[in-house]
């Protein structure tokens, strides 16, 4: 009879303690009782959701999904952890005996929630961490990279393109987008490159307004349409899915896909041989040149692989949303991808995590609403008391690099170490001047 069925046979895993775990310790009726109740609470919470506003919705399946995601591949990230050298993440994701635990499941919920919106702007800061944070290049005209990739990405991919309209799928467009990215960092970086500090700064500034009013000017509206943009840019199709904007779960995944590529890029660039001629240049450029650093080429390749992750960026975006506008290319980018940068912590990958979840997420950036949205009016006037403040308080940002806080800090070392020096020497002279240290001195040479 059913009494006699071994139910280890079907459920390998079944046992005494399992069976009181399901039970709550208090018997098969309470535990039948309550599993019900479970069940109904959560399809009351399942059914709620059709009540709860689209955007509320979005950000729950983001974080259901990905929790869910997360805990299915614990193996699979757990390898890729120990060939990144991150055993410690994932020993603080993962209980001993398997499974999230249920700090890192809150930690993941806000991070997911919040990754929904900053993720373009993620990798746009990933790239400027490059110019920025590694080389110490300051460009202001970052945005100019951004455009580059959007209107190119129009340009392959729409049919309504104005001038050229070979309609490429968005795997081939890409391709031509980074190649194109990387020759327009080339012919901005190579007549700029040579200037320092605030005169780079200006230039650069300077180009990023160039690029966004010549695609907005009638001169190339027959090419790029004007102010009108190009629209009708077809959604990414995978073959297994298609990425679209009215689908923002797919796009998600896409971007995070990006994110993560972009993330171990500049994991490998930090610590190769390129990485560290870009952080000599950052800390003196002469001393840098003096010991055989070929400054010029080295600078260069800063702005093409931060032109090239940007370009990637306005590629998603052009996707992303359907169209390409010059507006959507203002300067206020650069600055607010800039800000990101410097508060999170120059040169250091997990600083800009930090600072793109903090203000975009929490802030929002430029047109995109963050879990701050009663503030978006003042918006740019915490964004500027929070770089006034990091700057007084913590100038190498909220989670800065250990050779980045050695270099804000060294001139405060060496002038405490200059003072103790100073009033060690003071010391010693009251000591000799004491007139028993004197003749404490005279006693010892003395014959008697």
């Amino acid at each position: 009879g059913i009494d006699n069925f071994n139910l280890r046979d079907p459920l390998v895993n079944w046992g005494p303690q399992l069976l009181e775990q399901l039970t709550f310790g208090r018997g098969i009726g309470f535990g039948v009782a309550a599993w019900f109740g479970i069940c109904a609470v959560l399809g009351l919470l399942g059914s709620l959701m059709h009540v709860l506003p689209k955007d509320v919705r979005r950000v729950v399946s983001f974080v259901t999904y990905g929790l869910l995601f997360i805990s299915i591949l614990e193996a699979v990230i757990s390898d890729l952890s120990e060939g990144f050298g991150l055993e410690s993440l994932t020993d603080a994701m993962y209980a001993k005996r398997g499974g999230l635990t249920v700090k890192s499941s809150v930690i993941l919920v806000v991070v997911i929630g919040v990754f929904s919106n900053v993720g373009l702007f993620l990798l746009l800061a990933l790239g400027l961490n490059i110019v920025v944070g590694l080389a110490g290049i300051l460009d202001l005209g970052y945005v100019a990279f951004f455009a580059v990739g959007g209107y190119t990405t129009a340009v392959l991919t729409s049919a309504e393109s104005p001038f050229f309209t070979p309609e490429l799928h968005f795997g081939f467009a890409l391709i031509i987008v980074i190649l194109m990215a990387g020759l327009t960092g080339l012919v901005i970086g190579a007549p700029v490159i040579r200037m320092r500090g605030d005169y780079l700064a200006i230039v650069t500034l300077g180009f990023g307004e160039i690029i966004r009013l010549l695609f907005m000017s009638d001169w190339l509206k027959p090419y790029f349409g004007g102010a009108q943009g190009i629209t009708n840019v077809p959604p990414v199709d995978l073959g297994f899915a298609v990425v679209t904007g009215i689908d923002p779960r797919s796009v998600f995944y896409l971007v995070l896909v990006f994110c993560t590529l972009a993330i171990y890029v500049s994991w490998r660039l930090q610590a190769s041989r390129l990485g560290r001629a870009w952080m000599a240049i950052r800390e003196d450029e002469q001393v840098a040149e003096a010991m055989g650093i070929n400054t010029v080429n080295a600078k260069l390749m800063a702005f093409v692989v931060g032109a090239m992750m940007a370009a990637v960026s306005g590629a998603v975006l052009a996707a992303k949303v359907g169209s390409v506008f010059p507006n959507s290319f203002m300067i206020l980018v650069s600055i607010i991808i800039l800000v990101v940068v410097i508060v999170g912590g120059m040169g250091n990958i997990a600083g800009v995590l930090v600072g793109s979840f903090v203000l975009i997420g929490v802030l929002g950036g430029p047109r995109q609403p963050g879990l701050l949205q009663e503030f978006q009016s003042y918006k740019l006037l915490i964004y500027g008391a929070l770089l006034v403040f990091m700057m007084l308080q913590r100038p190498e940002g909220l989670v800065p690099s250990a050779r980045r806080s050695q270099e804000l800090h060294q001139e405060e070392f060496l002038q405490d170490a200059w003072l103790k020096g100073e009033d060690h020497d003071r010391e010693e002279t009251e000591a000799v001047k004491q007139p028993g240290a004197v003749s404490g001195v005279e006693g010892e040479g003395d014959p008697a």
